[in-house]
């Protein structure tokens, strides 16, 4: 089992805790109250930061119910968080676009991280054809 030294940044933040066997991602919370009107950007404090293992990252995505609802969108699709960030002042932040007026309060669940093993060194080796069969380019597997 890996150990992870985290720092919060704030006493009244709901900590962290890993359920196993439910799921592997682990649920982030606001770590202040923030307000949007429609069409603006933020980057939402959770109030963590966090030493990942040297060869391991963070990904960060919404929860699943995070569009429906608080109508907000992040906007890098998936954050990736290296084990180089985490210097003292190294919080993680979610940044989101709203498409609607929305608030979104202290301590509520609004997106999910998961520790990865970083991408092992990797060659590319150019050739002309590929052994296996064709199935037809992008999007050619149909509709339904």
């Amino acid at each position: 089992m890996e150990t992870i030294r985290i720092k919060y940044f704030s006493k009244d933040v709901e900590k962290l805790s890993y359920i196993g066997g439910k799921s592997d991602w682990i649920d982030l919370r606001a770590s202040e109250r923030v307000e949007l009107k429609k069409g603006e950007f933020a980057l939402i404090p959770l109030g963590v930061a966090m030493q990942l293992p040297k060869g391991y990252e963070g990904h960060l995505a919404p929860r699943s119910s995070t569009f429906k609802n608080y109508g907000i969108l992040q906007t890098n699709s998936l954050g990736i968080i290296d084990n180089s960030y985490c210097g003292d002042e190294d919080m993680w932040r979610m940044p989101v676009y709203a498409t609607r007026d929305t608030v979104i309060e202290k301590n509520d669940r609004i997106c999910q991280f998961r520790i990865v093993k970083n991408q092992p060194e990797t060659a590319f080796l150019e050739c002309e054809r590929f052994e296996g069969e064709s199935r037809g380019g992008f999007g050619s597997t149909g509709r339904q």
